[in-house]
C-alpha cells in the first residue's frame, strides 16, 4: 500500500493560487455601430480611470471616475467644478461634498455600469471628451468626434 503525502503538493498549490494576479482587464473603446476598436488600455483589479470633458457652456472640466471591482465597471465618484447647466447632485445617489474651490465632489456613488459598458458620443474639440488612466490619456473626440463609441471593461484576451 502506497501512502500519499499531500503536504508539499497542497502547499505548492496554495503558493500558486496566491501568486496569481488580481482580475486583469482592459478598457476597450470601439465604434458602437461597427465595432472597430479605437483603443485598449489595461486596468488591474482596483484600478481607477476617468472620463473627462469640458462643459459645453461654461468650459470647465467635469470628471467621472470609475473603478475595476473584480471585473465590474463601477462609477465611484464625480467632480463638478460648478453648478452649471445639466449638472447637479441627485439626492440618494452618493453624497455631495465641497471640493474647497467652489465646486463639489459626488462621493460614494458606487454604481455598477450595466453590462460593463456604455455608449458615449464624444463632443467637438472644445468639449474634448477624454479617457484617462493612471499613466495614459487619450482624446475620444480626436478618435471619433460625434460618433457613438462604446466604452467597455473586458477581461484580458
Amino acid at each position: 500500500m502506497t501512502r500519499v503525502r499531500w503536504g508539499r503538493p497542497l502547499a505548492a498549490l496554495v503558493l500558486v493560487l496566491t501568486a496569481l494576479p488580481a482580475w486583469a482587464g482592459e478598457i476597450v473603446v470601439s465604434l458602437a455601430n461597427g465595432g472597430a476598436v479605437l483603443a485598449r488600455l489595461p486596468v488591474a483589479e482596483g484600478a481607477r480611470w476617468s472620463i473627462l470633458w469640458n462643459h459645453s457652456v461654461d468650459g470647465y472640466e467635469v470628471e467621472d471616475i470609475y473603478e475595476n471591482r473584480d471585473g465590474a465597471m463601477v462609477l465611484v465618484r464625480s467632480h463638478l467644478p460648478d453648478f452649471g447647466a445639466g449638472l447637479g447632485h441627485i439626492p440618494g445617489r452618493g453624497r455631495q461634498v465641497s471640493d474647497g474651490h467652489g465646486g463639489y465632489w459626488i462621493e460614494d456613488i458606487d454604481e455598477p455600469v450595466p453590462g460593463n459598458a456604455y455608449v458615449l458620443r464624444p463632443g467637438r474639440p472644445a468639449v474634448n471628451h477624454r479617457l484617462r488612466t493612471a499613466d495614459t490619456e487619450i482624446s475620444l473626440t480626436a478618435l471619433a468626434e460625434h460618433a457613438r463609441v462604446q466604452i467597455a471593461l473586458q477581461p484580458d484576451p
